[in-house]
């Protein structure tokens, strides 16, 4: 038996198709985790019968609702899936692959509406501190073809098993045991943002292989949650997550780029806003992420920071571990 975890956020316009996939398969379990949704999500949860619904009266992130689902479970395998998405074969599939010996992970193929492939939430490799100063900088964008953005966003699809750095997160399936070893998701990349990176990136480091698996598909819309953020919340969850990643996962001098970088991208940015009528809310948000940016080039190196949270850490792996 599977179990499927789904994280909501006012999530109403696209839950029904997935729990009515997911409650077609064979031998699966369905938690959901709303994250405090204002629209219709919880009622029309609550019509699908065989669903366990757990309700925040807080937004707790997307990382912190992943670990409240599997927490609950205990199947050996555990889908993680985007209320926008919705499975279309290969589940058991997945999940006996992620339950090889010395398997950490394993992701599935994504297709749009269309049936067509999603370029946009393809495989990804690991970003490198070059890889998102150039993303942030707007270089990948403008020169999509450099080799940093090649090696982070490979133009080739997978058409066979492999094994890779980063299956797309809206349709992973987790070995839960691995997820124990690693004390579960961060929930300090909150609410949103590189907490599916940071996760596989750790799982990775613990010499588990993550495997991506094209027979197993998913029919994906992408960005629903996020397209209900204001403007200003996903700028500023987006960098300073991404401060966040660097700051655990790259050396001083690597944190120190992302930061450089990110404190000249906010610049033109800024002016931008400004000219264009959004003076009042450019402003506001650019100037905290360049405050976190000098906070983390003066102060935050990641010794510091894995030093700071090492307590909650702890805690985190004893209740994961329990």
């Amino acid at each position: 038996m599977t179990g499927i975890v789904i994280v909501t956020w006012n999530s109403g316009e696209v839950i029904r198709r997935c729990l009515d996939a997911c409650l077609a398969l064979p031998e699966v379990e369905v938690v959901v985790v709303d994250n405090n949704s204002a629209d219709n999500t919880v009622p029309e949860v609550l019509t699908h019968g065989g669903v366990r619904l757990i309700r925040n009266h807080e937004n707790r992130g997307f990382a912190g609702g992943v670990n409240q689902g599997l927490q609950v479970l205990s199947h050996p395998a555990v889908l993680l899936l985007n209320p926008d998405a919705v499975p279309l074969e290969g589940v058991a599939e997945l999940a006996a692959a992620a339950l090889r010996p010395g398997i950490g992970a394993a992701g599935g193929k994504l297709v749009g509406p269309d049936g067509l492939p999603q370029t946009g939430f393809h495989v990804r490799g690991f970003p490198t501190p070059s890889v998102l100063a150039a993303e942030v900088l707007g270089l990948n964008r403008l020169f999509p073809g450099n080799r940093w953005n090649r090696a982070y966003r490979p133009a080739t699809e997978h058409l066979a098993e492999a094994a890779v750095d980063q299956p797309a997160g809206a349709f992973l399936m987790l070995n839960r045991s691995v997820w124990q070893q690693v004390n579960g998701f961060d929930e300090d990349f909150h609410p949103v943002w590189f907490e599916d990176v940071d996760y596989c990136r750790r799982i990775r480091d613990l010499g588990y292989t993550i495997l991506y698996s094209p027979s197993a598909i998913a029919e994906h819309r992408g960005g629903h949650s996020a397209s209900r953020l204001a403007w200003t919340d996903r700028q500023l969850f987006w960098y300073l997550s991404l401060l966040r990643y660097a700051q655990k996962h790259f050396s001083r001098a690597g944190a120190r780029l992302i930061a450089t970088a990110l404190i000249l991208a906010c610049i033109p940015r800024t002016i931008l806003g400004i000219l264009f009528g959004r003076g009042v809310r450019t402003v506001s948000v650019y100037s905290r992420v360049v405050w976190a940016a000098w906070h983390c080039l003066r102060r935050a190196g990641p010794v510091e920071r894995v030093a700071a949270s090492s307590s909650r850490e702890e805690k985190r792996a004893r209740q994961y571990q329990s």
